[in-house]
Parts: C-alpha cells; structure tokens; sequence
C-alpha cells in the first residue's frame, strides 16, 4: 500500500491525485510551508555506565536485593548494587584484579548488610532493658515497608464502621443474586 507510506503531506497528495480524496482545504497552505522533518533514529542508544556489568552481576549473584534493597527515589544514597559496581571499578582502577575486586567488594557488602542487622539488634536490645518497646527497624526491606504503609487500609476493611456498612450491602446485594438465581426469575 503505497498510499500509506510517508508523512501526512504526502499521504493525502497521494490520495487527492488518485481521487480516492477530495482536496482538503488546507492542502495548498501546507504545501506552501511544509511541517518540519525531524531526522528519525533508526536505533535508539541504550544509555550504559561503567559499573552497569558489575551491577548485573550482583543481581545475579544477590536477586533478592532486588527487593530487599529497593531504589529510594526521594534519597541520596545510592542502591546498594550501584555502590557494589563503583567500588569493583575504584580497586580496578587502583590495579586489583577484576576478581580480587569482586571479592572484596562483596565482603564489604555482606559485612554492611550484617552491621545494619546487628546495630537494630542493639536498639532492640537497649529497648528491652529500659523497658520500652522497640523501634520500628531503621533499615527494613522495600517490601516490609510497602506492607507498613498499607496495614492501616488492612486493619480500616475491618474497623470502620462505613466499610463494615459497604461490605454488608454488598454481601446482601450478592444474597439476592443468588436467590434470584436459585428461584428460577432469570429465564
């Protein structure tokens, strides 16, 4: 289908000049000043960084982070696997062996990750001797956060008297159905 191919402009050219079209009136004015052509990239550039290899093989070697250690879009701080690729590509930098690297790279993940865990245990612990409650723990993972944040609505389906009210019209409204159903009314 010839007639398909190209811009608006010489799409409808196309079909004026078969008679598949009649002439639209703003033809001859866009014919005068043409819209601008863009240049098309036939393949967009994927944008890549240094550290991208490293990061991928972090996720390989940890894919649970990629839960536990969800991206902060409103901090500072870099994710965990991004700290991960810098760090392999600052020892290479300084004449380490890519394994050697890795190695300590990843030593120093797993020992931030079990500082975290041992300085809430800490707080914990201070808590209980002073007799008060814990505190919430400072480093939770993305997915304990999200059910933090969305437990009031849980415990609200229960709780609140004008969704107990909801639940029950709908529990009456799906009864009624199903007598109606039982009782033969619909044929």
């Amino acid at each position: 289908m010839s007639f398909m191919k190209g811009d608006l402009l010489t799409r409808t050219r196309k079909l004026v000049k078969g008679l598949a079209k009649a002439e639209p009136v703003w033809l001859k004015a866009m014919q005068q000043a043409p819209p601008a052509v863009f240049p098309r990239a036939d393949e967009i550039k994927k944008i890549t960084l240094p550290e991208d290899i490293y990061v991928k093989k972090f996720f390989q070697k940890y894919p649970d982070s990629k839960h536990e250690d969800a991206i902060k879009i409103c901090g500072f701080d870099p994710p965990p696997a991004r700290v991960f690729g810098q760090r392999v590509l600052e020892l290479k930098e300084n004449g380490v062996s890519e394994e050697e690297a890795m190695a300590v790279a990843d030593m120093e993940y797993r020992l931030e990750k079990k500082a975290k865990k041992q300085a809430y245990a800490r707080l914990k612990q201070i808590a209980k001797l002073q007799g008060k409650r814990p505190p919430p723990n400072p480093y939770p993972s993305a997915i304990k956060e999200i059910q933090a944040e969305e437990r009031k609505y849980v415990r609200d389906r229960f709780h609140n008297p004008e969704i107990r009210k909801i639940i029950e019209k709908m529990k009456e409204e799906k009864a009624a159905e199903a007598q109606f159903r039982m009782g033969g009314g619909g044929y």
